[in-house]
């Protein structure tokens, strides 16, 4: 009956259940507190041990995925190429807004994983994305190195063909896997930040949960500034469209993408959006769908950027230029790998952390919070699938420009 109960309850308010609960014992046990860090420990190494293969596998089934679109291949490319171009954008927004907040305050955590800050030149740093052993790449967690085999493997596999089918099945076969090993791991997640907010709390105090309102308003700025100027932009320049009408039609997908916090679940009402704008069906069903499971400018984009900053400033420790051009590279090119993951936020977040060698406990906090910021940017998300349709369907002449300004009298209505 306990157990029925509890599998009733949402898993956000699991985690702010356990987010409060570890606060409150912190208080109250103060430094003895760290006897519930192990608890939290358990949770990171348990995440440590997705990254690789999960990454390894969702970057191959992503590339040959489109592989197997041969009557769009054209359209899969450009829709892809928007995909990448609007990630990278979305990640150097974060990283600006990041670094121009003080997130962190006068809070100044202290941890004993953080790795020596060794500073290698732009060149070196581009030749240490080739992996000279891809198993050690694997085996050491090496994220860059691994990112970048995936993408040759799935290459070579799409241009091999039909004697690959084998190897492709296996690897798809291997990525359902670690997306349901994923969503076992994430269960732990209130249990993990019980006992990691237990023991920062008991150690510093109170004050370690001051900076997460500046941390929420980052994140919504970004956000918002990339909907308005990135995503209103292209619709104006690229696509000569007018972007009020834009925003006007896609209104009903954002408001249910706002309150469920839910990429798929949106599916419904962004289709019906974006055929208001006169999108072909033909393409509306190939790029939203494809969007919900790789175009994640706001999880992959912003999130991290400001994610690794914010941790970096818990904890003090400075990052430099080379620092942000990994974590946009990482951020970016994890995104429309991992972004069909359950709790895909928090993996490319992870591997982001690991890439530049942050201290994964900091993701108790961002954790405790994650309803709010999922619900600008699952928004977020969902505003780029649609001006993806609008902007590459009117290059593709798969758009009618009398429809996207033709009044709403056949207008989707919100549902969620």
């Amino acid at each position: 009956m306990i157990l029925q109960t509890l599998n009733r309850i949402p898993f956000w308010q699991k985690v702010i259940a356990g987010f409060v609960l570890g606060t409150l014992t912190g208080i109250g046990l103060g430094e003895s507190a760290i006897i519930l860090k192990p608890l939290g420990d358990l949770f990171i190494s348990a995440i440590k041990m997705l990254v690789a293969p999960l990454v390894f596998c969702a970057i191959v089934v992503s590339i040959t995925s489109l592989g197997s679109q041969s009557n769009l291949k054209r359209l899969s490319f450009k829709t892809l190429a928007m995909f990448m171009f609007t990630g990278t954008v979305a990640s150097f927004i974060g990283l600006t807004i990041g670094s121009l907040i003080d997130m962190g305050g006068n809070l100044a955590l202290a941890t004993s994983e953080v790795r020596e800050r060794d500073i290698p030149g732009f060149a070196q740093v581009l030749l240490n994305m080739i992996p000279v052993n891809p198993f050690a790449s694997l085996a050491e967690g090496n994220v860059l190195q691994i990112i970048v085999f995936a993408a040759l493997v799935g290459i070579a596999i799409n241009a091999v063909g039909e004697k690959a089918v084998a190897l492709k099945n296996t690897i798809e076969a291997g990525a359902e896997v670690m997306f349901q090993l994923t969503r076992m791991v994430l269960k732990l997640t209130p249990i993990g930040v019980f006992g990691l907010m237990a023991w920062v709390v008991g150690e510093y105090g109170l004050s370690t949960l001051l900076p997460l309102g500046k941390f929420i308003m980052a994140i919504y700025i970004a956000a918002l500034i990339h909907i308005i100027f990135v995503y209103g932009g292209l619709v104006k320049f690229a696509a000569g469209l007018s972007p009020l009408q834009f925003f006007r039609k896609a209104m009903p997908a954002q408001v249910v993408a706002f309150s469920t916090a839910s990429s798929f679940g949106t599916l419904p009402a962004s289709t019906r959006c974006t055929e208001a704008m006169g999108v072909s069906k033909r393409y509306s069903a190939f790029v939203l769908p494809l969007g919900a499971t790789m175009n994640m400018d706001g999880c992959g984009g912003i999130y991290p950027a400001i994610a690794a900053i914010f941790i970096a400033q818990i904890y003090g420790i400075p990052l430099n230029m080379t620092d942000y051009m990994l974590i946009a590279v990482t951020a970016t090119v994890a995104s429309v790998g991992t972004a069909g993951v359950p709790g895909s936020a928090m993996v490319m977040l992870t591997v982001t952390l690991g890439v530049i060698g942050l201290p994964l406990e900091g993701i108790a906090f961002i954790a405790a919070i994650d309803r709010i910021i999922d619900m600008i940017r699952t928004a977020t998300n969902v505003t780029g699938d649609m001006m993806t349709a609008v902007v590459i369907g009117k290059s593709e002449g798969q758009l009618d420009v009398d429809q996207f300004y033709a009044d709403e009298s056949t207008a989707p209505q919100t549902q969620s």
